[in-house]
């Protein structure tokens, strides 16, 4: 059971607790429960009811973050995609521009110093 159907549950029973005792306190004496016993009752439910919202925004919280991970995956993806065809392409067509004895070749260092030379 999920923390936010628990907090939920004590909810329920703390409250049914607490109204079925004073009813019953009240139909045989006329009175109620001590204060102590109420407050306890009132502040569990309450207490309870805070935790199964919190659970409640942090379950749709995470469910959004999931939700846009898979987006920026998939987006990212495509993005790769599309650029390795592009670069592929361009290789491509420079050789064929250059004819077959031209190499690609990487740039060199760059930012000589005076240290180096």
């Amino acid at each position: 059971m999920t923390l936010k159907w628990l907090a939920v549950v004590v909810a329920t029973v703390s409250l049914t607790l607490w109204a079925t005792g004073n009813t019953v306190t009240f139909a045989v004496d006329g009175g109620q429960l001590p204060l102590l016993v109420n407050l306890f009752a009132l502040i569990t439910a309450g207490t309870a009811v805070v935790l199964a919202v919190v659970a409640e925004l942090h379950e749709r919280l995470n469910n959004r973050l999931s939700a846009l991970t898979e987006f920026l995956v998939a987006r990212l993806n495509e993005i790769e995609n599309h650029t390795g065809d592009r670069n592929t392409g361009f290789v491509e067509g420079y050789l064929l521009s250059h004819g077959q004895e031209a190499a690609v070749v990487p740039f060199g260092r760059r930012g000589r110093g005076a240290a180096e030379r």
